[in-house]
């Protein structure tokens, strides 16, 4: 027998549980599917813990340096690194608590475990149950790519997902993807002790940051200890008495790398495989994405797709936004879509990124004319008092209507102060306004109008 239900939501990551929030609240009965933790990547295995343990690595950095601040530590910097994993740990259970509190106590919404897959557009098995509704809701998240790489079978790797789990720290960690994932628990287990070699198959980390992003951030981290071995063409593994070899094609420096641990860092998949999306007739790319258009609608009349399942953002943030378009525009008669939100996110490196809209080459790329504004953070007061003086701010502008088109913060506070340009980039402010604006003393972001007002022709 299959029960109904109004409406069905698979996965409990940040769009799902708000979503059934709010259908419920309009007198919906709602099933949310969920086969594993409820709160997804961000609060099990994502932003939570991940930033949980970069807190813990700058406290460990911090006490490193606390002579420079005329603080004197007597004896050396000791990690206990069990604690910091049931700290971690800690973290992310007490945030996986509270959003299953928030799910129990929800009106007409049932919590139904178990892996769900489609039957038919309007009906999912789970377990050996079948239920059906008229619309249902696509949140499933994406998990870490394991790609084949020669010997990588014939060792022990890691994933964002087992590093969290590490209780002692690696003699030498090798990472795989010079990238937003792998560049932050590289500076985390350097600075908890570890010896650390980024591997990365292009010329340059991050690759979609403009050059001197990456090469900023390179040269912060190699100052920490990190070695880069770049333009890897031909990654392999293979097991050696004194750990892992790590085969590579540089154009410069040794043909291997031997470690005690290996990080796989080289990117995401949605956990699209096993939905059955044929038997509901969706539509997918090749790598498994569901074909949404700007409303989050699939092709099929009905079914919605948000967060990383959708290849339409990648990121907490975006996945919240998701509920909000769809829950706008089915219960509150709205036309919102995702093609109306600026591009936005954060590296938690320390000093941190933050980025918003186009950088210079993008902008070049589509035709701007543009002109930059940019200061180093050596010339910030506020980052020179806490002794953070590294990376830079920039301001990306149309040279001909003087419209913002992006910034990065590379710097301290630079994953806060980024929200000043993003706002005014979201409200249609120009730079000429920005440059008008006043901030508060001291800070990082009273800059940000200096720079405005100091736009060269790039």
């Amino acid at each position: 027998m299959t029960r109904t239900f109004d409406a069905i939501v698979v996965g409990a990551g940040q769009a799902g549980p708000p979503l059934c929030g709010r259908l419920s609240a309009a007198g919906m009965k709602v099933a949310l599917i969920e086969r594993h933790l409820l709160g997804g990547t961000c609060v099990n295995t994502g932003c939570m813990p991940t930033k949980a343990l970069v807190a813990s690595a700058y406290a460990a950095h911090l006490a490193g340096r606390a002579a420079d601040y005329g603080v004197m530590v007597r004896g050396p910097i000791d990690i206990d690194m069990p604690k910091v994993t049931a700290r971690v740990q800690g973290v992310a259970s007490t945030a996986r608590g509270n959003v299953e509190k928030w799910v129990g106590g929800m009106a007409n919404c049932t919590l139904i475990r178990g892996q769900a897959r489609f039957l038919a557009p309007d009906r999912m098995q789970v377990g050996e149950e079948e239920i059906s509704a008229p619309r249902i809701f696509l949140n499933v998240g994406g998990r870490a790519v394991v790609p084949d790489f020669p010997g990588v079978h014939d060792i022990e790797t890691l994933t964002n997902t087992s590093i969290l789990q590490l209780t002692e720290v690696p003699r030498h960690l090798i990472v795989i993807g010079g990238s937003y994932i792998g560049l932050e628990f590289a500076q985390t287990y350097r600075r908890f002790g570890a010896q650390v070699t980024v591997i990365e198959k292009g010329p340059r980390i991050v690759s979609r940051e403009d050059e001197d992003v990456s090469a900023a951030l390179q040269e912060i981290l190699e100052k920490e200890g990190i070695a880069f071995r770049l333009n890897a063409e031909c990654i392999r593994f293979a097991r050696r008495p004194d750990g892992i070899a790590a085969g590579v094609t540089c154009e410069e420096g040794p043909p291997e790398v031997i470690g005690s641990h290996v990080l796989l860092a080289v990117g995401r998949r949605p956990n699209t495989d096993d939905l059955g999306l044929d038997a509901a007739g969706l539509a997918s790319d090749a790598r498994g994405y569901v074909t949404v258009n700007d409303r989050l609608e699939t092709n099929v009349p009905g079914i919605w797709a948000m967060g990383d399942c959708n290849g339409r953002g990648a990121f907490t943030h975006t996945s919240y936004n998701d509920y909000e378009i769809v829950a706008a525009n089915l219960l509150d008669g709205a036309d919102r879509r995702v093609i109306d939100r600026l591009p936005c996110f954060g590296l938690f490196t320390d000093p941190p990124l933050g980025r918003v809209g186009l950088g210079e080459a993008e902008a070049k790329a589509q035709g701007h004319r543009i002109r930059v504004g940019k200061r180093p953070m050596t010339r910030v007061g506020r980052a020179v008092e806490k002794g953070e003086a590294q990376g830079f701010m920039k301001i990306v502008v149309d040279a001909d209507s003087d419209v913002i088109l992006g910034g990065t913060v590379l710097g301290p506070g630079g994953d806060e102060a980024i929200h000043v340009i993003l706002d005014m980039m979201q409200t249609g402010q120009t730079a000429t306004s920005l440059a008008h604006t006043v901030h508060i003393h001291p800070t990082v972001s009273e800059l940000l109008p200096t720079i405005a007002g100091e736009l060269k022709p790039a």
